[in-house]
């Protein structure tokens, strides 16, 4: 199998000259249906609308808000017109907004107005209060002074253009000629997307992925699902993961458009109930989730009133599954195809992954063999030195999938990726003689709960800010449903007292829901080394003593 130097937009041309007429995107809160050349001419119409109102090459565009239509359509005409997208979290409040549009320099940013709770707009103007007073499209803001344009959704909103209207006037023969034009001049090496990780240092930094990044992990990962081989009927992806995490956008969208696979977006965000009803209704064949999600697909209620017998594989990634979860899977759902995946986002992002045919017991006592063109190594944390098979170490990656590098971060870059081009993935694993690899910790403290990433350091230093707080620990601890929850565990100042309700309240709209800790717990002291540093690992086994679980 060879590597692919092509862009994105020219693999969505490729497909939609093969397959024009087969279902390319279904999204079933908006009632979209669209075939790969219905997609592809939106797509054109989209790229060329954003040129004609000024965005050019290189120029970085933020995509903020739930799945949606608008964002698949943004995420494949940024890159139909060589605008780096940036994959802004949904649930993000005005200090995380603020952090990572200065960060990357964001020029155009898109939303809807609202979701449930989450208002935007409001949101946007806590940070850029001159956007009511501004012409759409000439946005000039002191707090982010490289945004210029902000493109709303679906309503009308002052300050902002309206999606409808930009694509629209990318609709002229004009605008696409342009569009073309530039298009000579893209290659599949230029940066394309930027998706926000966080460092263990706390701040997010931003991963920066290639057209052949994605391109080439994409036609990999649905290599191995055996994607070509299927019939059209046999080729629907159903999606309930986000699409601003990696999982979402290479190996959910970017997948379909590379295999000419169906792509389902099941709800704006995460709903186990309208996963099982876009599997019965839309006769879906392939799931995507993390572990979490799968757990609440199968405790659905009412699970065995859906019909699932079109169902044959899927992907599971994004944490740690345990095996009795993959065992449950395979055979409640009728995914024996299905195939564990492992990766980070700065190798854009599965690096190990099951075959279709591996055994049960194999899926689910590792995360598969190593993809195409990757090499992988495990080696000692503390010299660097290779180990032998069968014991844990950290695991390095190098090859085509490992990112430009962390946007306007050269030393963070360095740290992370050595002169030799290998990355250090900062997790614990090992490999076996078949080269199955199995994952068993993680260097830095990071926390998975329910496939979010959270990194201690970064609540660690929010919760400084809190007038009481004298120190603070934040660990993860287990947790059935989610993996981890997150335990904060504080020292409050001499002769200071709050409750566990208190602290919450205080991370109410300051910090994303999710990074918000189920567990508040206040202690006198930490376990710490001989040297004086916290010994989180313990730290960790007192308090699900202490909690009971």
């Amino acid at each position: 199998m060879r590597l692919i130097s092509k862009t994105v937009g020219r693999c969505l041309d490729a497909t939609a000259q093969r397959v024009p007429d087969k279902d390319a995107l279904i999204v079933l809160q908006e009632n979209v249906r669209l075939t790969f050349a219905q997609l592809k001419e939106e797509v054109d119409k989209a790229a060329a609308g954003l040129l004609s109102i000024g965005l050019c090459r290189g120029d970085r565009l933020g995509m903020w808000g739930p799945n949606s239509y608008a964002w698949v359509l943004m995420q494949l005409a940024t890159a139909q017109a060589g605008i780096i997208l940036v994959s802004v979290n949904p649930a993000y409040q005005a200090m995380e907004l603020e952090y990572v549009l200065r960060k990357v320099g964001c020029k155009a940013l898109v939303f809807p107005k609202q979701f449930r709770t989450q208002q935007y707009y409001n949101i946007l103007k806590q940070i850029c209060p001159e956007l009511e007073q501004a012409q759409p499209g000439a946005l000039k803001s002191q707090r982010l002074p490289d945004l210029t344009t902000v493109i709303s959704v679906d309503d009308p909103l002052p300050g902002t253009l309206l999606l409808d209207e930009v694509v629209a006037a990318g609709s002229t023969e004009q605008q696409l000629a342009q569009l073309r034009y530039t298009q000579q001049f893209l290659s599949c090496h230029d940066p394309i997307n930027i998706q926000f990780t966080s460092g263990t240092t706390g701040s997010p930094k931003g991963a920066t992925l290639s057209h052949y990044n994605i391109v080439n992990n994409s036609n990999m990962i649905g290599e191995r699902l055996r994607l070509g081989k299927k019939k059209p009927e046999e080729s629907r992806v159903i999606l309930p993961s986000p699409l601003y995490h990696c999982l979402g956008s290479v190996g959910g969208t970017m997948v379909c458009v590379m295999h000419g696979a169906t792509l389902i977006l099941s709800s704006p965000i995460f709903d186990g109930k309208k996963a099982l009803e876009a599997v019965s209704k839309e006769r879906g064949s392939f799931l995507y989730g993390t572990p979490t999600m799968f757990v609440d697909i199968l405790n659905q209620p009412d699970f065995s009133s859906y019909d699932i017998s079109t169902m044959c594989g899927g992907v599971i990634a994004g944490s740690p599954a345990p095996p009795e979860l993959i065992r449950a899977i395979i055979n409640k759902l009728n995914m024996r195809d299905l195939v564990v995946a492992y990766g980070t986002t700065e190798n854009s992002p599965v690096t190990f992954m099951s075959f279709p045919e591996d055994t049960v017991e194999q899926k689910a006592e590792s995360v598969g063999r190593i993809m195409p063109h990757t090499e992988a190594k495990i080696v000692n944390v503390e010299d660097g030195k290779l180990l032998e098979l069968n014991t844990p170490g950290e695991l390095c990656i190098r090859g085509y999938c490992v990112m430009l590098g962390y946007w306007g971060e050269p030393e963070k870059t360095q740290e992370a990726v050595g002169q030799d081009k290998w990355y250090w993935t900062g997790d614990i694993a090992t490999m076996d003689e078949q080269g199955f690899c199995k994952i068993v910790g993680r260097s830095k403290d990071m926390i998975i709960r329910g496939g979010e990433n959270i990194y201690p350091a970064e609540l660690e230093d929010f919760f400084h800010t809190h007038p009481q707080v004298q120190e603070v620990q934040v660990v993860g601890v287990k947790d059935d449903r989610m993996g981890e929850e997150i335990c904060a565990c504080i020292r409050l100042k001499s002769g200071e007292e709050t409750t566990a309700e208190e602290i919450k309240a205080f991370c109410k709209g300051k910090i994303s829901h999710f990074k918000i800790p189920r567990y508040v717990v206040f202690v006198t002291n930490y376990p710490l080394t001989i040297s004086g540093k916290v010994q989180k690992f313990k730290l960790r086994e007192q308090m699900e003593r202490h909690l009971n679980l």
